[in-house]
């Protein structure tokens, strides 16, 4: 079983690893521009960040023993996500509309974060 402090680590890491996935996937669209130039640094230090903070917080969900072990789309509206804990599997369900909504807001609020500096 999972306390509500480590189910938050959880939620942040697949939020982040979402988000990297999106992101790469986006990079080699945007490698077609013809302003890629402008774009792809942006990009790349979003990355950068964004795969650090993953790294970290599998690191965190390590050292408490717990690991997430795979993802089942039941539905285009729902994903349901195993995770391993050190007593016994834990499956959370995820509506897909409000994962993507996440993602988006993460991603702008590491992108507002960037402009400002």
């Amino acid at each position: 079983m999972i306390n509500p402090e480590q189910r938050q680590l959880v939620h942040k890491f697949l939020l982040l690893e979402l988000a990297v996935k999106s992101l790469q996937i986006d990079y080699l669209k945007v490698e077609q521009f013809k302003l890629s130039n402008v774009f792809l640094p942006l990009m790349d230090s979003l990355l950068k960040d964004l795969r650090n903070k993953c790294f970290n917080l599998k690191r965190q969900l390590t050292q408490q023993r717990i690991r997430i072990v795979g993802w089942t789309k039941i539905d285009e509206y729902f994903s349901d996500v195993k995770i391993a804990t050190a007593g016994n599997d834990v499956e959370l369900r995820y509506a897909n509309q409000a994962l993507k909504t996440n993602v988006e807001n993460l991603l702008n609020d590491h992108i507002n974060k960037k402009m400002k500096l």
